[in-house]
């Protein structure tokens, strides 16, 4: 499942996929239970997202293996699958951990070189969805280049590539310089543009101000944030303009994150009704 798509700047998040997933990042991971789809329909609804959108979302997180459900009389409760839990820790991972500024680029580059035949068109732009998903970005025809050793195996899963891609990690040598390839194979300026809306949103005295309490905020903010994170390619700082506005919209995160923490876990806890299975 993704979040957001690759081309647009990060916008308020509407979508309840992206927001359930906010909310099952925060109140689901690793705590071993299960939360009555009621109760989310409740949090959801302060979001202004519709029971049936809410519930028609949840049943397709079932059926792909997100979510498990539990019965306790008339009442449906749901819980994480392991898929569930490698994808949110995954994203876990993203907002605390490597977060938005690379400050620690070792010089690497993984570089994916394919060819696919015009038979096989669908699967070529399948195969380019999935490396700019991952970070990567086109230097050339059927050469593409992300910053680091990067772990590409999950790319070609399931579209039957192996015999026509390469995969190396490499270095660049005069007359190649490393800016030179951020330049060529990133859009410096779409990603900025992203991080600038961000910013426009959560960097003002009162975010949110019709947001009814900070349990939307919360989740609006973790949204916004992780599919920024998830578009940024986290190209080396040492690359990129000095007022580069992910160093910014990073230290808004945290600040907002901390600020809203306390108070949306209390309205969450007088809200979610939970099961240990």
């Amino acid at each position: 499942m993704t979040i957001g798509g690759e081309d647009e700047p990060a916008a308020p998040s509407t979508r309840p996929q992206s927001l359930i997933f906010s909310f099952l990042g925060i109140y689901a991971l690793d705590r071993g239970t299960a939360i009555s789809s009621g109760s989310i329909i409740d949090v959801f609804a302060r979001l202004g997202v519709s029971e049936e959108a809410v519930r028609s979302t949840l049943a397709r997180m079932v059926k792909r293996n997100f979510l498990i459900r539990y019965r306790v009389g008339r009442r449906a409760y749901l819980g994480l699958t392991p898929h569930a839990v490698a994808v949110l820790r995954d994203g876990r991972r993203r907002i605390w951990e490597t977060g938005a500024v690379n400050r620690d680029w070792d010089g690497t580059w993984t570089v994916v070189g394919f060819s696919l035949p015009d038979s096989r068109r669908s699967t070529r732009h399948d195969l380019r969805s999935r490396l700019i998903w991952a970070g990567f970005g086109p230097l050339q025809s059927g050469l593409w280049i992300a910053p680091g050793a990067k772990e590409v195996t999950g790319v070609f899963d399931a579209l039957d590539v192996d015999d026509h891609v390469t995969v190396l990690t490499a270095r660049a040598f005069k007359p190649t310089e490393a800016a030179d390839l951020v330049a060529k194979a990133f859009d410096i300026e779409q990603i900025a543009r992203r991080y600038r809306a961000f910013l426009a949103r959560w960097d003002v005295t009162r975010p949110l101000p019709d947001a009814p309490d900070d349990l939307v905020r919360q989740l609006s903010l973790h949204t916004d944030w992780l599919q920024l994170v998830r578009q940024d390619p986290h190209l080396p700082a040492e690359h990129l303009p000095a007022d580069w506005p992910a160093i910014r919209a990073e230290q808004v995160f945290h600040t907002r994150a901390e600020e809203y923490e306390r108070p949306a876990r209390n309205v969450a806890d007088g809200v979610l009704d939970e099961l240990t299975p």
